[in-house]
């Protein structure tokens, strides 16, 4: 009953085009945004339950906001675009390791010109963005084949996008700085004089760029450009016969989605990590993001959100309910448990639900507004 939308009526084009029609929608979104802009921070600043030490926000809510922010990044590829993609986690270490030479200058001598190319240190917020644009200029050039092949030869094509960072990253010391060990600290994190230092502070940084790129592409996903992907993705041929070009559509989702994913690699490592090494952004990293996008629902937003907060929530579920049953378990045999439940759950969502749980939500939605009545 309180999610009826009798009584609610569209006058205007905006009303009958707006994000969330209804109204119930648009009262949960604001309590939601309260709860994550206000609640969350003053719970923290009080050490009210359960944000009495910092666990949740360092171990929970940050990767939970930065990996979401890389799962609507392969949404728009994989969902909108129906391109796949297995190299999500080449393109944010792309966008970490470009963020980390901006944001402490570069140098690059050409001896054979006694010459050299420097650039001061940039500042944090600048540097995250240009890592992003780094990637996505990377996308487009791996996103070139995507015009002769697709399906499973494309994923061999991104396959070979990550194999191929991996091995730069590793081995090209002039990315680490020329450290020994490999490893990177990231930068004093100085967005406008203000130093991004506290776990809450984190936080909130995360929290503000996850929220404005969801509604820059939610609205992106709605207009001609998100049409185009979607028409690309149902029937390419048919979408061409219409006068969609197909070149533009594939390479600007191959940018938009390497952008983000690459400002996500960039807060990965300078918010989250703040010292990483390339194993960071492995082959299980690209395969973490996909399996975020299958299980929370391909061609949403919606499912980016729920998809990641399945695969960091079941982990902590799997190791907190058998200890308080009394079941204590080896963390081996948690790690199996989670391939077979990830490796279960997916086969059963393709099969039964292809769109994942963000459909499963829409559907009982749906059931609601309509309840008692099942017509």
């Amino acid at each position: 009953m309180l999610y009826r939308e009798a009584g609610q009526f569209k006058t205007t084009y905006a009303e009958d085009m707006a994000i969330f029609p209804i109204r119930q929608d648009r009262i949960a979104l604001g309590i939601l945004l309260g709860i994550a802009f206000i609640g969350v921070p003053l719970l923290a600043d009080f050490d009210i339950w359960p944000f009495g030490s910092d666990y949740l926000l360092r171990a929970i809510l940050l990767p939970f906001l930065i990996l979401a922010l890389a799962a609507i990044g392969v949404n728009i590829l994989v969902g909108y675009c129906g391109q796949i993609s297995l190299g999500s986690g080449a393109f944010m270490a792309i966008g970490a390791y470009s963020a980390y030479k901006l944001g402490t200058g570069v140098h690059i001598p050409l001896t054979w010109l006694d010459f050299a190319i420097s650039i001061p240190p940039l500042p944090v917020l600048l540097a995250i963005l240009l890592g992003g644009l780094t990637a996505a200029v990377v996308g487009i050039l791996f996103g070139i084949p995507s015009l002769r092949i697709k399906g499973l030869y494309l994923a061999v094509a991104t396959l070979a996008a990550q194999f191929f960072f991996d091995w730069v990253f590793l081995r090209v010391s002039w990315f680490t700085n020329y450290a020994p060990s490999g490893s990177v600290n990231a930068p004093t994190l100085d967005f406008f004089g203000l130093n991004v230092g506290t776990p809450i502070e984190r936080y909130m940084l995360c929290l503000i760029f996850v929220t404005a790129f969801a509604v820059l592409v939610k609205n992106l996903v709605r207009g001609n450009l998100g049409r185009q992907w979607m028409a690309i993705r149902d029937m390419d041929i048919a979408a061409e016969l219409i006068g969609i070009r197909p070149l533009y559509a594939k390479l600007t989702a191959f940018a938009v989605s390497s952008f983000i994913i690459g400002v996500a690699g960039a807060l990965w490592a300078f918010v989250y990590l703040g010292s990483w090494e390339p194993l960071a952004f492995s082959i299980d990293r690209s395969l973490q993001l996909l399996f975020m996008v299958i299980i929370g629902g391909l061609g949403s937003i919606m499912g980016s959100f729920v998809g990641a907060a399945f695969i960091l929530i079941l982990p902590i579920l799997l190791n907190l309910i058998p200890t308080q049953l009394g079941v204590p378990l080896s963390t081996e045999t948690i790690t199996h448990l989670e391939f077979i439940i990830f490796g279960s759950l997916i086969c059963f969502l393709l099969i039964k639900e292809p769109h994942g749980f963000a459909r499963l939500i829409s559907i009982g939605k749906e059931k609601l507004r309509l309840w008692p009545f099942p017509y």
